[in-house]
C-alpha cells in the first residue's frame, strides 16, 4: 500500500480523495493522467484510505467502476488492514461488494485483528446476511481465528444471529470451534446470548453438547445464570449433562438458585442436576436462594432436596429416568416425529387421519430418527398405548406424553388457568363483571363511483412508460413528450388503503386521490387520517406534503390521538419540529390523558422528550390513571429520559398557597375602564359601512370609464362574444411524473439511515415503541409454545 509521503503526494491524494466524495469524473481522471504515477492506489497518511475505500463506503456504484477502469487495485487495505470490500461488508452494501467481488478482489485478506471479511458481516440485518452469502460463495473461509482466538462463530453465536449461524455452518464451518483463551465454544457463547435458534442450529450440526470451558463450566451454566429457560430446555432434548460442576464448585442448579430462576430451579433438579451439593463456598444451592431472599427459588430447591433424601433412603422415583428424557426429545422434534407418523397413516378423502399405526412401524419410525429409547422401553410404550391389544397404536396419545409421565414433570409456561368456582363448600365467588371491549373500527362506508371498494381504498397511481425510450436517470425533456400511454396498455387497476399510500410514502398515489375529490382528512378503518398514518411510520416527506395541502395538524383519532402523539411514538425528532411548527397542540390529551410526551417517553428517545420540554411541554399533567411524565419515564426505566424528566421536574416551583397571602383565588381583579375601553374591538354599524364604502355606479378616482359599442353590447348578452378569454389547455392522457434518479434513491437511503440507524431494514423498519412490542409479544408466544 503506497502512503502518501511528501507534500506534493499529499497534496494530489487529498484532491483525488475530495474529488470521489464529490464525484468529478473530469478531475479524478486529470489527477491520475498527469499527476504522480499509480496515484489511484496511493492512500492518504492519516487513516490509510484510498479512493475505493471511500466509494465502498458510499455505495457508489458508479464511482467504483469508474475507479477500477482507471486501475484502482480492490486488495488495497488502509491501517488497519481493512479492504475495500471488507469496508462495504460492514455497511451491508451489497451492490458495492457484488462490484467488489466481480473484480476479483482477495477475500482471504485479514486486517490487523486477524479478522477476515465475514467478521465484518456479523450485523444483524438482511443486507449483511446478503454481503455474508457473497463473500461465501467468492471463497471467504468460514474457519478464520483471529489474532485474540475468536473463531468466527463464535462471534455469531455472540450476537445471537441464527441466520447467519445457519449460513456459516452450512458453509462448513466447525460447530466445535474454540476459544483459544477462554476454551469457550460457539454453543456457550449461544447459551449465554439466549438465543434458542442459535443452539438449536449448532446442536444440529453435531457439536458436543457437553464440552466444558477452561473454568470447566457447561453451556447449561452460562444458560441458568442469565435466565434461559427455552435454551436449557434445548439443551436437555439433545441428552445434554445438566448436572456438570464447574472448579469452583458450582452447578447450574447453584446459578439458578443464586439468581432466583424457581422454573430453571425446578426443571434442573427434575433432570438430574444434584440439589444437595456443596460449592466451595460450602453452600447448597437452598442456601444460595435463601442468602439472597429468592423464594421461589427456595421453594423448589427444599422440594428437590426433600426428594433426594427419599431417593438416599430408598424410596421409589416419581418417574423413570428413560420417560423424562423421551418427554423433552419430543418436545423439541414433535414436527419430525408426527411427519414420519403421517408418512403410515395417510389422509382420508376428508382429510383426516385415522390416528393409528402399527406397533412395528411405530419401533421402526422412532428409531430412524434416533430417538433416545431404548428398543425394550419401546415396546413398552407401545403396549401402553395399545391397551385393547389390535395392533393399532395411538400416536396421538403417545404425542401427548400423558401416558408414560406425570404431570409434575411437563414444562408449563406462563401462568396456571384458575378453576372454575373455589371458594368453600364448592360456592363461587363473586367478583366483577368482566365485558371484553371490542376493537373499535369504523364501518366499511359505501361503494364508490363505478362499484370501486369503500372511500379510504383509493386507486394505486402507477407509472408506466416505455423504458426503450424514458427512464428515471434519462427523463424527457419536457413532461407531456412522454406519450407511451398513447400506445401502451394501461396496468391494471389496484386499490390500497390511503393510510398505507402515507406509510409507504407514495406521494403520486396520494395526489391522485386528492384530485379526485378524495378529502385530504379521509379517515381508514381505525379513523387514522393520511397525516397521522405518515407520523406514525416516520416519513416526513409525506407529512409536509399532506400539512402544505391543508392536512388538519390537530385532528384525532377514536382515542383521541393527535398527529403528535404519533409521531413521538416514532421517536423522528425532525417530525415533531414540524408538526410543532405548524401549530400542533403540545399538550392534547388523549382518551385515557396520555400527552404527547409521554408518547415520546414511552419510545426512549431522549432528543424528542428534551425538545418538547425545552418548548415548553408540561410534564406535572397527569393520565387516567394519575401518572405524571415523571411516573411513566420511571416505569419505563430508561435512565437518560428519567434523568431529563426529573431535571424539568426539580425545576419546577412548588404551588403558592393563595390563602395564607391572603388572597382569594375566586375574586378576581376588577377590570379598569380603560383597559376595557382599550381591548374592546370598534363595532361599525351598516349605518357607519354605507358612509364609508363608495356607491357601486360612482367610478373610482383616477380610472376612466370605457363605454362598450352597442353591437359589442348586444353580442355580449346574446353570449356571442365572451369578454373573458378562454384559456386553450391540453390534457395529456397521461403525462411524465418526476421521478427521483438513482442518485436521489441513495441520497435518501443514507438520508433514512441517519433518521432511523443503521442497524435496521427499511423494508421491515418499524418505529421504537411498536419494534419493543413486537419482540416482547414474540417472547411471550414463543414461552406459551
Amino acid at each position: 500500500m503506497p502512503i502518501a509521503q511528501d507534500r506534493l503526494e499529499q497534496l494530489q491524494v487529498l484532491k483525488l480523495l475530495q474529488s470521489v466524495r464529490n464525484e468529478d469524473v473530469d478531475q479524478i481522471e486529470k489527477l491520475t493522467t498527469h499527476g504522480v504515477p499509480y496515484l489511484i492506489n496511493y492512500s492518504e497518511p492519516e487513516n490509510g484510505e484510498t479512493g475505493l475505500h471511500l466509494a465502498a463506503c458510499k455505495n457508489n456504484k458508479k464511482m467504483i467502476s469508474f475507479l477500477l477502469d482507471l486501475g484502482a487495485s480492490p486488495n488495497m487495505v488502509d491501517l488497519k488492514g481493512r479492504s475495500p470490500a471488507m469496508r462495504a461488508a460492514e455497511f451491508g452494501h451489497v451492490q458495492a461488494l457484488t462490484l467488489l467481488t466481480e473484480a476479483d478482489t482477495d477475500l482471504t485478506i485479514r486486517d490487523v485483528e486477524g479478522k477476515g471479511i465475514l467478521f465484518y458481516c456479523i450485523q444483524p440485518t438482511k443486507r449483511h446476511l446478503e454481503c455474508l452469502q457473497i463473500a461465501l460463495n467468492h471463497g471467504a473461509s468460514v474457519n478464520y481465528v483471529s489474532k485474540d482466538g475468536q473463531p468466527l462463530l463464535l462471534v455469531a453465536a455472540e450476537a445471537g444471529l441464527d441466520d447467519i449461524v445457519a449460513a456459516l455452518l452450512i458453509a462448513g464451518a466447525d460447530p466445535n470451534s474454540v476459544h483459544a483463551i477462554t476454551g469457550q465454544t460457539a454453543l456457550h457463547a449461544a447459551c449465554a446470548a439466549g438465543s434458542v435458534g442459535c443452539v438449536r442450529e449448532i446442536l444440529e450440526a453435531g457439536a458436543d453438547y457437553d464440552a466444558v470451558d477452561s473454568e470447566n463450566n457447561h453451556s447449561a451454566h452460562k444458560a441458568a445464570l442469565n435466565g434461559h429457560f427455552q435454551v436449557i430446555r434445548v439443551l436437555a432434548a439433545y441428552g445434554a449433562d445438566l448436572g456438570k460442576v464447574a472448579l469452583d464448585g458450582n452447578t447450574p442448579l447453584h446459578y439458578a438458585a443464586q439468581q432466583g430462576f424457581g422454573p430453571i430451579c425446578k426443571f434442573l433438579a427434575q433432570r438430574g442436576c444434584p440439589s444437595t451439593l456443596k460449592n466451595k463456598e460450602g453452600k447448597t444451592p437452598r442456601l444460595l436462594a435463601k442468602d439472597n431472599e429468592h423464594k421461589d427459588a427456595l421453594k423448589e430447591c427444599r422440594k428437590a432436596e426433600k426428594q433426594s433424601a427419599k431417593l438416599s433412603k430408598g424410596g421409589s422415583r416419581t418417574g423413570e429416568p428413560y420417560a423424562i428424557r423421551l418427554y423433552d426429545w419430543i418436545q423439541e422434534h414433535e414436527e419430525k416425529v408426527l411427519s414420519i407418523f403421517y408418512q403410515f397413516d395417510p389422509e382420508e378423502e376428508d382429510g383426516s387421519r385415522q390416528g393409528k399405526i402399527t406397533k412395528d412401524n411405530f419401533v421402526m419410525c422412532l428409531q430412524t430418527i434416533n430417538c433416545p429409547v431404548d428398543v425394550e422401553d419401546l415396546n413398552k410404550l407401545a403396549q401402553v398405548h395399545d391397551p385393547n391389544k389390535e395392533d393399532a397404536l395411538d400416536y396421538p396419545m403417545f404425542i401427548s406424553c400423558k401416558k408414560f409421565i406425570s404431570k409434575q414433570f411437563m414444562v408449563v409456561v406462563g401462568k396456571k388457568k384458575k378453576k372454575k368456582g373455589g371458594g368453600k363448600k364448592g360456592k363461587k365467588k363473586k367478583g366483577k363483571t368482566k365485558i371484553p371491549v371490542p376493537i373499535c373500527t369504523a364501518p366499511d362506508g359505501p361503494r364508490t363511483r363505478h362499484g370501486g371498494p369503500p372511500a379510504d381504498y383509493v386507486e394505486r397511481y402507477v407509472h408506466f412508460t416505455d423504458n426503450t425510450r424514458f427512464d428515471r436517470d434519462n427523463p424527457p425533456s419536457h413532461p407531456i413528450q412522454d406519450d407511451s400511454s398513447w400506445y401502451l396498455n394501461f396496468p391494471d387497476i389496484t386499490y390500497m388503503n390511503i393510510s398505507d399510500a402515507a406509510k409507504v410514502g407514495d406521494v403520486e398515489t396520494l395526489k391522485s386521490a386528492f384530485a379526485r375529490g378524495i378529502p385530504v382528512d379521509q379517515r381508514d378503518k381505525y379513523y387514522k387520517t393520511p397525516l397521522m398514518a405518515a407520523c406514525a411510520h416516520g416519513n416526513i416527506n409525506v407529512a409536509r406534503y399532506l400539512i402544505q395541502i391543508g392536512a388538519d395538524i390537530n385532528a384525532r383519532d377514536n382515542f383521541k390521538w393527535t398527529a403528535l402523539h404519533h409521531a413521538c411514538h416514532s421517536g423522528q425528532i425532525d417530525l415533531v419540529q414540524l408538526l410543532l411548527e405548524h401549530g400542533a397542540e403540545m399538550d392534547a390529551q388523549t382518551i385515557n390523558g396520555g400527552t404527547p410526551l409521554m408518547r415520546a417517553i414511552e419510545s426512549s428517545r431522549e432528543s424528542v422528550v428534551e425538545f418538547l420540554i425545552s418548548k415548553g411541554a408540561k410534564v406535572q399533567l397527569e393520565n387516567k390513571k394519575g401518572h405524571t411524565a415523571l411516573d411513566v419515564a420511571k416505569a419505563y426505566a430508561d435512565p437518560r429520559v428519567v434523568a431529563i424528566v426529573q431535571k424539568r421536574w426539580d425545576e419546577i416551583p412548588p404551588p403558592v398557597d393563595k390563602k395564607k397571602r391572603g388572597g382569594n383565588p375566586r375574586k378576581k381583579a376588577p377590570k379598569s375602564a380603560g383597559s376595557s375601553k382599550t381591548h374592546m374591538p370598534s363595532v361599525k354599524t351598516p349605518a357607519d359601512k354605507k358612509q364609508e364604502e363608495p356607491p357601486s355606479s360612482a367610478p373610482l378616482p383616477g380610472v376612466t370609464s370605457v363605454r362598450k359599442s352597442s353591437v359589442l353590447r348586444a353580442a355580449s348578452a346574446l353570449g356571442i362574444i365572451n369578454e373573458k378569454p378562454q384559456p386553450i389547455i391540453y390534457s395529456p392522457r397521461r403525462a411524465w411524473v418526476s421521478q427521483p434518479t438513482t442518485d436521489d434513491l441513495l441520497r435518501g437511503r443514507e438520508i433514512r439511515r441517519l433518521r432511523y440507524g443503521t442497524d435496521i431494514d427499511f423494508t421491515d423498519y418499524k418505529p421504537p415503541f411498536q419494534k419493543h412490542i413486537t419482540l416482547k409479544a414474540q417472547a411471550l408466544e414463543a414461552e406459551d409454545n
